[in-house]
């Protein structure tokens, strides 16, 4: 296998159904989960302890899911079965909530940081971001599978809650963010109302 081929020397590329320029926004939006997907790999090198077994697994799973909604953004055909699902979204809601749940109550916005893992994931959050805006673009341009767009949006939140968790199990505090104002609000059980 030739891991060069040279049909990208005069700037295009192909995706499923078309050859396009390598700045398409179908590419630049691919290639920006791709970038996202990169940092995901990197955490998980600094995620090796047991104490991390489960968020370990949930990226490894997570990366996979990337290079479906990479793949999804780059059909161009108009009937293709696409591999970026509802049920990926609703998994990531469902691990959002259990790690809210674990990590300290939030009030105010916090720098990114803390632990080196958790750093990355904060990287991988904020590609996330805007790979969700290029996406926003392209599904401006022409049709897409629009489930990618919520699990980006998802995604992202999914490594905000990440974040926090890594560092609370190695006992690094979230630094808030100095001239916040209070921003998260804890919603009133049941019961108070």
């Amino acid at each position: 296998m030739n891991l060069y081929t040279r049909t990208g020397d005069s700037g295009k590329t192909s995706l499923i159904g078309a050859r396009v320029d390598k700045d398409d926004l179908r590419v630049e939006a691919y290639g920006t989960i791709d970038e996202a997907n990169s940092f995901v790999g990197q955490a998980m090198t600094l995620l090796t302890d047991s104490l991390f077994d489960d968020i370990y697994k949930e990226l490894e799973k997570i990366q996979h899911e990337l290079f479906d909604c990479g793949g999804d953004l780059a059909v161009v055909k108009e009937k293709y079965p696409y591999k970026t699902t509802a049920e990926m979204v609703s998994f990531l809601e469902e691990r959002i909530d259990h790690y809210v749940k674990e990590a300290p109550e939030l009030e105010r916005f916090i720098l990114p940081g803390g632990s080196p893992a958790a750093a990355v994931i904060h990287l991988a959050r904020t590609v996330t971001r805007r790979a969700e805006r290029c996406t926003v673009t392209l599904q401006k341009e022409m049709a897409i599978n629009d489930i990618v767009l919520k699990y980006l949006n998802r995604l992202s939140d999914y490594f905000f809650a990440i974040a926090r968790v890594i560092n609370f199990r190695l006992g690094i505090s979230d630094v808030e963010y100095e001239r916040s104002a209070l921003v998260f609000k804890s919603k009133p059980s049941k019961k108070e109302n």
